[in-house]
């Protein structure tokens, strides 16, 4: 019998001969180190996105207008907003024309941009508006599945209404800029992004910046390529644009937002790292797991495919630690699959393997922000849903934002034979600090069981005689994995009003009671007064 030995802060924990009578019970044996902090990510951690196809018809951004979202969105700041994506590269900014046309629109139907103290549109607006999305949403994705990118303009206006959504829900924008403007020599043509930055500051807006997205596929989309090191020499000559106005002398500047790590896009972010690398505050990269066109859901359940982001991420930060060593990392755009997702899977509860997985999984290996592809758009790994009700992935993101703290423990689950469990993933952070639950010391563990049992999850000894909070999230409905809606402890979840957010209840359990995970779901336990050295 093998035997698994760990230090855990006041205890030691010895996997021992005694095992054996659990062997035929599924169970995990979670070993952590309560001593000390493997690292601490950003209070920004989970951030989200909304993608510029929302502007492909400008009229659409007043959406973010709607009181119902702007509450949904307060429930998952602080947070970074990224405005980007694909038609990033393809979007020109300007003063007249288009201004016209959506001033022309919100006088229409009587929209206030910048007020965060009264509904922005009507309820009869914001109806109108969701219901000539539903045809304009089947467009973007038919474009995208086409690998067509069509230009876009957008306005003042709309950059208002952007950014008064961002500050007004409780998140920072990030805005993506234009870097398919080239020059004859093939450099980047800043004049737009400078008309931009010139009405940005007269309004006073406080923001970061990208500039490009996914430069890896610039060839694929619009016939430019723009190798690495060019690209390094397009974000140092923005930065010295920034510096230029009082209010981005010192704003954020992220990129370059490549895809996946293969030869190219590696060779392409070497280059850009040793040009541009000093410039930029964080480097982005963007991460799926699965074609949303050909996957299943054994997928989405895979043991093989959660593990492929530590891969992915390792090449990343392998490429970033031997050209700009210490220089923070994002996953700046990311989801379950690509090309918009998939349809009844990354909008249903079986999604939230991959997502809870991938904030784990990136905590642990010091990703320092996670930035959702995208909190309401096309496809169908939204948070939000087209009429805006929330989807299964939004309510494990508002649990995530209330429970987990930016300091991150050391901790896995073992199974019987003392082996690494593939099929419990067992996630560990210091409990966030003004949560209600927190005692003394506090951490919360999540877990996800992906076996088709119901398992025993075996806290350290040092934490076995503490109170234990409970919030387990499974499907609602005769759906099943398959469901759009979400139950905690029993109970589904959904908004009291378009004001009004539920309040997430846990279930303390009795002290030394065993933690029983039922198959495939996930849970949140809380263990309050852990006074676990690390979270003091």
């Amino acid at each position: 019998m093998l035997a698994v030995m760990t230090v855990l802060g006041l205890g030691l924990y010895l996997y021992s001969p005694i095992h054996a009578l659990f062997e035929k019970e599924q169970f995990a044996v979670v070993n952590a180190d309560l001593t000390h902090v493997e690292r601490t990510v950003s209070d920004a951690f989970l951030s989200v996105a909304i993608d510029t196809s929302l502007v492909t018809e400008e009229k659409y951004i007043n959406l973010l207008g709607s009181q119902k979202l702007r509450t949904l969105a307060k429930g998952l700041a602080p947070g970074y907003l990224r405005f980007g994506g694909t038609k990033a590269d393809f979007m020109r900014f300007h003063t007249k024309e288009v201004a016209t046309r959506q001033q022309a629109f919100s006088r229409q139907f009587g929209i206030k941009p910048g007020v965060c103290d009264r509904r922005p549109i009507s309820p009869e607006t914001e109806e109108y508006l969701k219901s000539e999305w539903v045809l304009q949403e089947e467009l973007i994705l038919m474009e995208e599945h086409q690998n067509h990118c069509s230009k876009l303009n957008i306005s003042g206006s709309t950059v208002d209404m952007l950014y008064n959504f961002a500050n007004c829900s409780g998140f920072h924008l990030i805005f993506g800029l234009n870097a398919l403007l080239r020059t004859k020599t093939n450099t980047w043509n800043s004049s737009n992004a400078e008309e931009l930055l010139n009405y940005c500051q007269s309004k006073n807006y406080s923001m970061s910046w990208e500039l490009g997205n996914e430069p890896n596929s610039f060839m694929k989309k619009s016939g430019i390529r723009i190798d690495g090191t060019q690209l390094g020499k397009d974000f140092v000559h923005l930065r010295e644009i920034l510096r230029r106005y009082k209010n981005f002398q010192d704003s954020g500047l992220y990129g370059p937002d490549v895809g996946q790590p293969r030869d190219h896009t590696e060779n392409l972010l070497e280059g850009f790292l040793e040009t541009g690398g000093k410039v930029i505050d964080a480097c982005t990269w963007h991460h799926y797991y699965v074609n949303g066109r050909d996957t299943s859901l054994s997928d989405f359940l895979s043991p093989e495919v959660l593990d492929s982001l530590a891969t992915k991420t390792q090449e990343i930060f392998q490429v970033v630690n031997e050209t700009v060593p210490g220089k923070k990392v994002w996953l700046g755009e990311t989801s379950s699959a690509y090309g918009g997702g998939a349809p009844g899977l990354s909008d249903t509860y079986v999604a939230g393997f991959m997502w809870l997985d991938k904030l784990g999984l990136s905590a642990r290996l010091g990703i320092d922000v996670v930035i959702r592809q995208v909190l309401v758009g096309a496809g169908s790994y939204h948070l939000v849903d087209s009429n805006f009700d929330p989807l299964p992935d939004y309510w494990l993101s508002l649990l995530y934002k209330k429970l987990v703290g930016p300091k991150v423990l050391a901790a896995t689950a073992f199974t019987h034979l003392g082996t690494e469990s593939k099929l419990h993933r067992v996630y560990m952070h210091c409990t966030k600090s003004n949560s209600e639950t927190s005692g003394t010391g506090a951490v919360t563990v999540f877990a996800l069981n992906l076996s088709k049992k119901t398992s025993t999850i075996h806290l350290p000894p040092l934490l076995s005689d503490k109170t234990v909070v409970l919030y387990l999230l499974e499907p609602a409905g005769e759906d099943g994995l398959h469901s759009r809606s979400v139950q905690l402890n029993g109970k589904v979840l959904k908004m009291v009003d378009d004001t009004t957010l539920p309040v997430l209840t846990g279930i303390p359990l009795p002290v030394g009671s065993p933690l029983k995970l039922p198959a495939l779901s996930f849970a949140f336990y809380v263990v309050k007064d852990a006074n676990a050295p690390a979270c003091r």
